[in-house]
Formats: structure tokens, C-alpha cells, sequence
């Protein structure tokens, strides 16, 4: 294990927040679970267990990205696919992703959230391309400490050759979200976003008119107008095709 993956490894090992047994793998269906949460383009997934390290359910297309094979791979395999250079910025926002989980959202949240932030990965061809990476987390011990995440990521170096230095919270059930924290100044940027304006930014995407989306969801044409201008002055986006790409990038839809 190298240097850099080493002090990537310490933030998990350091948070004292990993579980020290091993955690039972809840019935889930993952066609759904993946199609759900993924972005747009190619992509693999795989779930990591936090307890000693080791990898399952690995997807073929990690075979098709990276060439390595979905049978043998370590996750320390997946982690040496990273840019060196984007080495730090990764353990600074898994840092910031379990300080935000367990001191703002608390351990009660923690399955009903996924993080996403985007890093550049080394292809197969051995050429690096932009990734968004994309955690939820599947299982705790009886003391909160995760156990199993499912992690997966996409590439999106079509839609942006550079990652933002953020890391986004995308609440599942009904929560709101959290986008836009800097992981170098966490306090400054982060933008909240409701359950009704996830809702219309969904609907948005799929092409609706404001007179659609307010028959979908019981309002007013004027109401989503109000929602569609908040959501656009949260997100510092000057238009609609701008802010469905960075929703995109930050895995919101």
C-alpha cells in the first residue's frame, strides 16, 4: 500500500466510527438500488465492508472502466486508480463525509443519506478520466459505526474535466439535501434543499412544464415558478440546462 492510500486508509481507521464486527447485509434488490441513485453515463459498483476491508456484489463494468477484475479486486485495487494529485482532496472529503454524518445528521440519518463528490480515476487505457463517486450506507452496529456502503461510480468526464473540491448529502426518504460543502471550508458554501424543490428539480429533468409539474404535484403553475427561481438562486445557476448538469454531477438526479 502506498503513502498516499495509507493516510486515506487513517481516516477511517482514526474516526474510531468503523464497526469492529461484522454487520448482516440487509435483502436488497440492486438493479433498483443502483438504477435509482446513479448518474448519467457508464459506470460500476461494489459494496465495501468497513470491517476488515473486503469487497462483494462488484459489478462486470469495473472490468470495462479500469480493467480490473470484478473477482479479485481490493479495494485497495479501486483506491489506486486515483489521481495522485486528487489524493488528498478525496481523504479531506471522506473526512468531511463522516463529520457531517455523524455530528450534523446524526446516527439515526445515516442509512436514509448518500454522499457524492467526483475525483479523477485511472482507465484501463491508463489515460485518468472525472468520476463521481457515490456512498450509501447499507449497514450499522449496534453501536452506529458503519459496517457496509455501496459505492458507486460513474464517469462524467463528458459533462466536466475537473472536480469542485465539494462534497454534496442527497437526503433518500423525504429528507432534505445538502449540496455544495467545501471540504476545505465546510462552514462556508453548503445549500439546503427541500423535499418539494428535489420534487420539482426531478421533475424538471424529465423536460415538464411548470403547468405539469403543478398538476403532478397539487400547486399552483405560480408556486413552481417560485420554487424553480429559489432552487436556481440556491444553486448560483444562471438557467435551467446549467443547473440539470450540475444537479447531474453532484448525483442529486
Amino acid at each position: 500500500m502506498n503513502l498516499e492510500i495509507e493516510k486515506l486508509n487513517l481516516v477511517w481507521k482514526n474516526s474510531q466510527k468503523t464497526t469492529k464486527q461484522s454487520t448482516l447485509l440487509p435483502q436488497i434488490n440492486f438493479e433498483d438500488t443502483v438504477s435509482s441513485i446513479i448518474s448519467t453515463g457508464s459506470f460500476y459498483y461494489y459494496i465495501v465492508d468497513f470491517f476488515d476491508m473486503s469487497l462483494s456484489n462488484v459489478s462486470p463494468g469495473i472490468m470495462d472502466m479500469h480493467g480490473l477484475d470484478p473477482e479479485t479486486v481490493t479495494f485497495y485495487d479501486i483506491l489506486g486508480t486515483i489521481h495522485p494529485d486528487d489524493m488528498e482532496f478525496v481523504a479531506k472529503a471522506e473526512q468531511a463525509n463522516l463529520e457531517f454524518l455523524y455530528g450534523t445528521l446524526g446516527k439515526d440519518k445515516l442509512l436514509n443519506y448518500k454522499s457524492s463528490f467526483s475525483f479523477r480515476s485511472k482507465m484501463k487505457c491508463g489515460e485518468y478520466a472525472m468520476l463521481n463517486h457515490q456512498a450509501l450506507l447499507l449497514t450499522l452496529d449496534e453501536y452506529g459505526n458503519f459496517g457496509k456502503s455501496l459505492n458507486i461510480h460513474t464517469r462524467i468526464d463528458h459533462l466536466t474535466k475537473t472536480h469542485s473540491n465539494q462534497i454534496s448529502f442527497i437526503g433518500l426518504n423525504g429528507l432534505p439535501s445538502y449540496m455544495n460543502m467545501d471540504v476545505y471550508n465546510p462552514l462556508d458554501s453548503t445549500v439546503e434543499f427541500s423535499k418539494r424543490e428535489l420534487d420539482i428539480l426531478k421533475l424538471i429533468a424529465e423536460g415538464n412544464t411548470n403547468n405539469k409539474i403543478a398538476e403532478f404535484l397539487f400547486i399552483s403553475p405560480l408556486t413552481v415558478k417560485k420554487h424553480r427561481t429559489n432552487i436556481l438562486r440556491k444553486s448560483s445557476c444562471k438557467n435551467t440546462s446549467q443547473l440539470i448538469r450540475d444537479c447531474i454531477l453532484k448525483g442529486l438526479i
